[in-house]
């Protein structure tokens, strides 16, 4: 078992920093993948309804042998369901697929603010919560604007906020934003593209002095900064090493070279944008 750090939410629950995500890990494949990442030592699994593998989380949650309670399961409304009806509903939908009878995290996938549902959206989350079917609430890919939108007609903001967030897209007013109102952030597509950015000379630089993986030290980079992270990985190795990353530390020389690497690239889509 990896010795996985939990971070603190406002309303004193907790999440593993560390997660599995399962985004296009095709259905079929799901089951297996989330059963090597328990075997790995992941005990947060992050799904989505629109990643339509939710059925394979949970058959892989009921094959583990592993008490409920000890896996914090994620998953998201999808964007074609904002608005309070189909929110209640699709919750069910989600439960029923994942074979559970309360999620950990139930999250607003997207603020689809071209449909201006959202905040409609985000008080039948608070009823879900209030129900005990989700234990914690919060939304995904949502903006400042979006953000101040739920504190002012809602007078309560989500307890995570999960965003593409990496070193070429460093979030920081964003960032400030949630730590300013204790709200956590979770990034996903934490290596970015992968490929080209794992190649990039300031991260193997860094790598190679401490004898790291370009993917452990962006990864590392993350957890220094309090980020909850959801590598995703079909390659039990790689499963594995992504979890390697209790052992050793990057200086604040080198946290900031990371950073200044920001150039505001996006891998998905503008959350204004999309839906818009």
């Amino acid at each position: 078992m990896s010795n996985i750090p939990d971070l603190e939410f406002r309303n004193g629950n907790t999440i593993p920093q560390v997660g599995y995500g399962v985004f296009k890990i095709p259905p079929e494949e799901t089951r297996e993948a989330v059963l090597e990442a328990f075997r790995a030592g992941y005990r947060h699994i992050d799904t989505a309804a629109l990643y339509d593998n939710e059925e394979g989380v949970g058959a892989a949650l009921a094959e583990s042998g592993l008490d409920r309670s000890d896996v914090f399961v994620t998953t998201k409304l999808a964007d074609s369901f904002m608005g309070r009806t189909n929110a209640l509903e699709q919750f069910e939908v989600s439960l029923e697929k994942l074979g559970t009878d309360y999620v950990d995290l139930y999250l607003i996938h997207w603020p689809v603010p071209g449909q201006d549902l959202f905040v409609e959206t985000w008080e039948a989350l608070l009823e879900i919560r209030e129900s005990g079917k989700a234990t914690n609430v919060g939304v995904s890919n949502f903006q400042v604007h979006h953000l101040e939108r739920l504190r002012q007609e809602t007078a309560e903001l989500p307890v995570i906020n999960q965003i593409e967030l990496h070193p070429w897209l460093v979030q920081q007013e964003l960032r400030d934003y949630h730590r300013e109102h204790g709200i956590v952030t979770e990034a996903w597509s934490p290596l970015a593209k992968g490929g080209e950015q794992l190649e990039n000379p300031v991260v193997k630089e860094i790598a190679a002095g401490h004898g790291r993986t370009p993917a452990q030290v962006l990864l590392r980079w993350h957890l220094q900064l309090g980020n909850v992270i959801i590598p995703k990985s079909v390659t039990p190795s790689r499963m594995r090493e992504n979890l390697e990353l209790f052992d050793f530390e990057l200086s604040s020389a080198e946290m900031e070279r990371l950073s200044a690497l920001d150039e505001g690239l996006r891998t998905g889509p503008d959350p204004d944008v999309r839906g818009a």
